[in-house]
Protein backbone atom coordinates (compact mmCIF):
# COMPACT_ATOMS: atom_id res chain seq x y z
CA UNK A 1 0.00 0.00 0.00
CA UNK A 2 1.35 3.83 -0.51
CA UNK A 3 2.60 5.89 1.78
CA UNK A 4 0.13 8.15 3.64
CA UNK A 5 0.46 11.89 4.95
CA UNK A 6 -0.90 10.51 8.48
CA UNK A 7 1.23 8.88 11.18
CA UNK A 8 1.92 5.11 10.37
CA UNK A 9 0.84 2.54 13.48
CA UNK A 10 0.97 -0.99 13.63
CA UNK A 11 -1.53 -2.61 11.82
CA UNK A 12 -2.32 -5.59 11.76
CA UNK A 13 -2.80 -7.56 7.53
CA UNK A 14 -3.39 -11.25 6.21
CA UNK A 15 -3.76 -12.49 3.50
CA UNK A 16 -6.71 -14.97 2.78
CA UNK A 17 -7.35 -17.30 -0.54
CA UNK A 18 -4.97 -14.33 -1.94
CA UNK A 19 -6.96 -11.56 -0.86
CA UNK A 20 -5.66 -8.91 1.79
CA UNK A 21 -7.65 -7.91 5.28
CA UNK A 22 -6.91 -5.62 7.82
CA UNK A 23 -7.94 -5.64 11.15
CA UNK A 24 -10.60 -3.04 12.30
CA UNK A 25 -10.11 -2.40 16.08
CA UNK A 26 -13.60 -0.78 15.80
CA UNK A 27 -15.57 -3.10 14.16
CA UNK A 28 -13.11 -5.71 15.58
CA UNK A 29 -12.74 -7.95 12.55
CA UNK A 30 -10.34 -8.34 9.87
CA UNK A 31 -11.79 -6.50 6.74
CA UNK A 32 -11.00 -6.67 2.99
CA UNK A 33 -8.04 -4.22 2.36
CA UNK A 34 -8.78 -1.19 -0.33
CA UNK A 35 -6.75 1.75 -0.69
CA UNK A 36 -9.86 3.57 0.76
CA UNK A 37 -9.84 1.60 3.62
CA UNK A 38 -6.15 1.49 4.31
CA UNK A 39 -6.97 5.30 4.43
CA UNK A 40 -9.97 5.00 7.07
CA UNK A 41 -7.97 2.68 9.24
CA UNK A 42 -4.53 4.87 8.99
CA UNK A 43 -7.64 8.34 9.84
CA UNK A 44 -9.29 6.12 12.83
CA UNK A 45 -6.10 5.37 14.79
CA UNK A 46 -4.91 9.14 14.15
CA UNK A 47 -8.13 10.33 15.74
CA UNK A 48 -7.90 7.84 18.97
CA UNK A 49 -3.89 7.90 19.42
CA UNK A 50 -3.42 12.02 18.57
CA UNK A 51 -6.61 13.39 19.27
CA UNK A 52 -7.79 11.02 21.65
CA UNK A 53 -11.51 10.00 20.77
CA UNK A 54 -13.26 7.50 22.44
CA UNK A 55 -13.65 3.60 20.52
CA UNK A 56 -17.09 3.32 22.26
CA UNK A 57 -18.04 6.39 20.11
CA UNK A 58 -16.88 5.53 16.59
CA UNK A 59 -19.42 4.16 13.93
CA UNK A 60 -17.87 2.76 10.80
CA UNK A 61 -20.15 2.33 7.66
CA UNK A 62 -23.15 3.92 9.44
CA UNK A 63 -26.06 3.56 6.44
CA UNK A 64 -28.05 6.81 6.26
CA UNK A 65 -30.90 8.01 3.73
CA UNK A 66 -30.60 10.82 1.22
CA UNK A 67 -33.49 11.72 -1.33
CA UNK A 68 -34.89 8.54 -0.97
CA UNK A 69 -31.20 6.58 -1.67
CA UNK A 70 -29.29 4.18 0.87
CA UNK A 71 -25.96 5.36 1.37
CA UNK A 72 -23.11 4.58 4.24
CA UNK A 73 -20.78 7.39 5.94
CA UNK A 74 -17.06 6.15 6.38
CA UNK A 75 -16.53 7.26 9.85
CA UNK A 76 -19.20 8.94 12.63
CA UNK A 77 -17.74 9.92 16.14
CA UNK A 78 -20.34 10.83 18.69
CA UNK A 79 -20.72 13.19 21.48
CA UNK A 80 -21.09 11.86 24.89
CA UNK A 81 -24.80 12.60 24.70
CA UNK A 82 -25.03 10.74 21.39
CA UNK A 83 -25.47 13.37 18.95
CA UNK A 84 -23.23 13.45 15.85
CA UNK A 85 -19.99 15.18 16.63
CA UNK A 86 -17.38 14.44 13.81
CA UNK A 87 -18.07 12.94 10.37
CA UNK A 88 -14.94 11.81 8.05
CA UNK A 89 -15.55 11.15 4.31
CA UNK A 90 -12.60 8.72 3.18
CA UNK A 91 -11.26 8.65 -0.33
CA UNK A 92 -8.91 6.29 -1.79
CA UNK A 93 -4.83 7.88 -1.95
CA UNK A 94 -5.12 8.16 -5.82
CA UNK A 95 -9.14 9.97 -5.51
CA UNK A 96 -8.52 13.60 -5.57
CA UNK A 97 -10.24 16.08 -3.11
CA UNK A 98 -12.77 17.69 -5.35
CA UNK A 99 -16.12 19.55 -5.03
CA UNK A 100 -17.66 16.42 -5.65
CA UNK A 101 -16.12 15.19 -2.30
CA UNK A 102 -17.48 18.62 -0.72
CA UNK A 103 -20.58 18.14 -1.85
CA UNK A 104 -20.72 14.09 -0.70
CA UNK A 105 -19.72 14.95 2.60
CA UNK A 106 -22.67 18.18 2.19
CA UNK A 107 -25.37 15.59 1.40
CA UNK A 108 -24.25 13.57 4.23
CA UNK A 109 -24.31 16.45 6.57
CA UNK A 110 -28.09 17.30 5.60
CA UNK A 111 -29.18 14.21 7.23
CA UNK A 112 -26.70 13.79 9.82
CA UNK A 113 -25.82 17.12 10.37
CA UNK A 114 -22.77 16.49 13.35
CA UNK A 115 -20.52 19.79 15.02
CA UNK A 116 -17.71 19.23 12.62
CA UNK A 117 -17.20 17.71 9.15
CA UNK A 118 -13.53 16.43 7.49
CA UNK A 119 -12.46 14.81 4.47
CA UNK A 120 -9.22 12.65 3.74
CA UNK A 121 -7.45 10.77 1.17
CA UNK A 122 -4.46 10.16 3.31
CA UNK A 123 -2.23 12.70 1.72
CA UNK A 124 -4.74 15.50 2.05
CA UNK A 125 -7.30 16.40 4.79
CA UNK A 126 -9.38 19.00 5.29
CA UNK A 127 -11.78 20.25 8.72
CA UNK A 128 -14.81 22.30 9.08
CA UNK A 129 -17.82 23.52 10.32
CA UNK A 130 -20.97 23.76 8.29
CA UNK A 131 -23.17 26.62 10.25
CA UNK A 132 -25.91 27.81 9.01
CA UNK A 133 -24.71 27.89 5.11
CA UNK A 134 -21.25 29.21 6.33
CA UNK A 135 -17.94 26.84 5.82
CA UNK A 136 -15.58 27.51 8.38
CA UNK A 137 -12.29 25.65 7.93
CA UNK A 138 -9.98 24.47 11.17
CA UNK A 139 -6.31 24.58 11.32
CA UNK A 140 -6.73 21.31 12.78
CA UNK A 141 -9.07 18.41 14.11
CA UNK A 142 -10.66 19.29 17.01
CA UNK A 143 -8.79 17.15 19.87
CA UNK A 144 -12.02 15.06 21.63
CA UNK A 145 -12.51 16.75 25.58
Amino acid sequence: MINLNLPPYPYKVKQVDGKSFIFDIIRKKYVSLTPEEWVRQHFIHLLITHYHYPKALFAIETGLRYNKMARRSDILILARDGSPYLLVECKAPDIKISDATFAQISRYNFTIQPKFLAVTNGQQHFCFQALQGQINYLDDFPAYT
